[in-house]
């Protein structure tokens, strides 16, 4: 039977008191004057000093690097351990006439870690072959029987992207066929590494690379870096052709949700700001498609437009697609594929629809409570590649971790999300005997178990999560980086604020607040589900855009004096546009 229509108020009104939003102001602290210093040194708003500040960019010379990041800055792929291993294994198959084969992954990650590492052995003379599992049909990473096709075909070294650090069973299988793999990948490793040739992973026990934070991508990346350099190019070639892959890399660092700080934020400066020239085929049909023709994407839309497309492919289909329209020379056949993949993306929509909706339903018939440390949902017949989304939507909604599964055939399938203070991986380390796989990192996770195990894997998870989380840790965090009186905002306050980016995990967009401000107008519904709010203070009046926020026009109509937690960023026709992301009556 379908899920009855449930609104998302609703559902979040079964929630206790206890997990209303606790708003955080800045701490007055003795620093003004250094701020002002810093301000008037960099030639910013005082506001935006007022945020490096806070994010511990203190003295001119950081901010400035902070600010502007270098790609001379990128470190040297030869620190990461096994690289030298790496790269001469794949120079022996090379000078040996060994057939190469790429296994990536299905969502934005391995799907560009695959492309950027087959391109650049194409650079060296290499048509390597790739393969990519179907997230249906296969499972995640590599497969036993993957290893076994590849090696009839006459493959005698894999590498892997963005997988294999849990895959020991088709590691060794592919020895003792004969065929030696290469791992390259960022997920948390077991206590035992599996028998590859060489395990490239910045999250190995034993390897002292500076940035643990890369995505599967950037690892990709650094392969190709490292293969590259032994080239003779001069450098001017090189770096050409690594900033030439880093509009890929980019866009599966912000995908991937890894912090936007230190060599990742380099990569995704650097790497959006080339998605003006785009000269794939392909990636020029993706941001076209994506209505980006004529202006630069920034993080947030690559995360929410561009990174949702090349996903569908995996999620809904194979993720092939995505693979092929980033490899062809064809622009017709890179423009048809785009339009697959936005086609895919809106069936992908339609089916998260339906999940969340049946799992807001379950949440009004049996509420979350603040004593539901952790919230599990399975059901027959939910589509398993959008149960990772549905789970960080959960998560939104509830603050706390949750775990996604669709059944099909006794089989639970599913992901997990989780919130800052909840270690998800670790949490499934501990109860591992009920899982037939699984893996992830400390705020996202795969797993795979028997639906029989699916009410003790819940009742054992909520318990594992009460012993951690206080229920502090579960109410929603409003930290506010500067607070603002309205006639502060100005075109320099936003251009300053542009600089700050890319924006995204431990460079978040900054909040602003403004206080005592009230209504000019009642708040208007706009497109049924938004709000458009116009507030007033002293002689300011401006416009603030608040998302999905219709059902709370009456609350906010009868505040008063409010509290406005707010974003000022880029408008979509150009100059800069206000969203309010909270509302409080003013205390």
């Amino acid at each position: 039977m379908p899920a009855p229509a449930v609104s998302p108020q609703t559902a979040t009104d079964a929630v206790s008191q206890q997990t209303a939003s606790r708003w955080v102001f800045p701490s007055p602290g003795n620093d003004g004057a250094a701020i002002s210093r810093l301000a008037a040194e960099l030639a910013i708003p005082t506001a935006v000093a007022a945020i490096l500040w806070k994010r511990g960019y203190r003295d001119p010379p950081s901010a400035t690097r902070f600010l502007n990041p270098r790609i001379e800055d990128l470190h040297d792929p030869f620190l990461l351990r096994d690289m030298d291993r790496a790269v001469a294994r794949i120079e022996s198959a090379i000078a040996n006439r060994e057939p190469i084969e790429i296994h990536g992954d299905y969502d934005v990650d391995g799907v560009t870690s695959t492309v950027i590492l087959k391109k650049a052995l194409e650079l060296i003379g290499v048509n390597a072959a790739w393969h990519i599992p179907h997230r249906l049909n296969d499972g995640y990473g590599m497969q036993v029987a993957a290893v076994e096709e590849a090696a009839k075909r006459g493959v005698r070294l894999i590498v892997s992207v963005d997988n294999g650090i849990r895959a020991a069973a088709a590691i060794a299988r592919g020895l003792e066929l004969g065929v030696e793999t290469i791992v390259t990948d960022h997920h948390l490793p077991e206590t035992d590494l599996p028998p590859a040739v060489a395990i490239v992973n910045p999250n190995r026990r034993d390897c002292d690379y500076p940035n643990l934070n890369l995505c599967g991508a950037g690892v990709a990346f650094k392969l190709a870096h490292a293969i590259l350099s032994r080239t003779g190019w001069t450098n001017e070639k090189l770096n050409r052709v690594l900033e030439s892959f880093l509009k890929l890399v980019a866009i599966a660092t912000v995908a991937d949700i890894v912090p936007l700080t230190g060599e990742n934020r380099i990569i995704v400066k650097h790497g959006l700001a080339g998605l003006a020239d785009p000269r794939n085929p392909g990636l020029r049909a993706l941001l076209e498609v994506a209505g980006f023709k004529d202006r630069v994407p920034n993080a947030g839309e690559v995360g929410f437009r561009i990174a949702p497309a090349i996903n569908a492919s995996g999620r809904m289909d194979s993720a092939g697609q995505a693979v092929r329209m980033f490899l062809t020379k064809n622009t017709d056949e890179a423009a048809t594929i785009a339009q697959e993949l936005f086609a895919l993306n809106q069936e992908r929509q339609t089916a998260e629809r339906s999940v969340v909706s049946d799992i807001l339903a379950r949440c009004v018939e049996t509420p979350v409570t603040s004593d539901d440390a952790a919230l599990v949902f399975w059901g027959a017949g939910w589509h398993r590649g959008v149960v990772g989304i549905v789970a960080s939507r959960v998560v939104n909604k509830f603050h706390r971790p949750a775990i996604v599964l669709g059944v099909e055939n006794g089989v639970a399938q599913g992901s997990g999300r989780s919130i800052e203070a909840f270690h998800l991986l670790d949490a499934l380390e501990s109860m591992r005997d009920l899982f037939t796989r699984f893996g992830g990192h400390a705020h996202a996770a795969g797993l795979t178990l028997p639906e029989a195990a699916l009410e003790e894997f819940r009742d054992r998870l909520r318990a594992y999560a009460a012993g951690v989380l206080t229920q502090e840790d579960m109410r929603p965090v409003v930290e506010i980086d500067v607070v603002l009186q309205l006639p502060e905002l100005s075109d320099a306050l936003w251009l300053a604020v542009e600089q700050l980016g890319p924006f995204g995990m431990d460079n978040r967009r900054p909040l602003f607040a403004v206080r005592g401000a009230q209504l000019a107008s009642p708040p208007q519904v706009w497109k049924d589900k938004h709000l458009k709010v116009v507030v007033k203070q002293g002689t300011r009046t401006v416009t603030m855009k608040a998302w999905n926020m219709a059902e709370h026009a009456p609350e906010i109509a009868a505040m008063g004096p409010m509290d406005i937690a707010f974003e000022i960023e880029r408008g979509y026709y150009g100059g800069w546009s206000l969203t309010a992301r909270e509302f409080r009556a003013q205390a």
